[in-house]
């Protein structure tokens, strides 16, 4: 049975960390708005790492910014190697996390449903 917090969660929540500053600094903000990174789930080997992030701005193209996060993956990923004690850093590969937008549409529609209910119970 594996551990609640073990080595994998110890390290994603360590490039979780580095890399939301890393890319705050290195992005154009103008361009692709507040960029954050939402989780990272690092494989069992610690060889790979997918990276969730979302964004806040207006008419921001999801697929143009995680075009962008990948091409410098390379470069997120030697600069959080410099910074890291361990032996080996995860490669990244950034993906848009959609499960905030996701949860806000079930909450509108458990929403929408209780005000039916109400409505009907009058």
């Amino acid at each position: 049975m594996p551990k609640e917090f073990g080595r994998n969660r110890r390290v994603a929540d360590l490039i979780q960390r580095d890399l939301a500053g890393l890319i705050q600094r290195e992005m154009d903000s103008k361009r692709f708005g507040l960029i954050t990174v939402s989780m990272v789930d690092v494989g069992p080997d610690l060889l790979n790492a997918r990276v969730f992030v979302t964004n806040l701005g207006d008419n921001v193209d999801r697929e143009a910014l995680i075009i962008a996060l990948n091409k410098r993956a390379g470069h997120f990923r030697h600069v959080l190697a410099q910074h890291s004690q361990r032996r080996t850093t995860p490669r990244l590969d950034f993906v848009f996390d959609t499960s905030i937008e996701q949860g806000s549409r079930l909450s509108a529609l458990i929403d929408s449903v209780q005000i039916k209910r109400d409505n009907e119970s009058e």
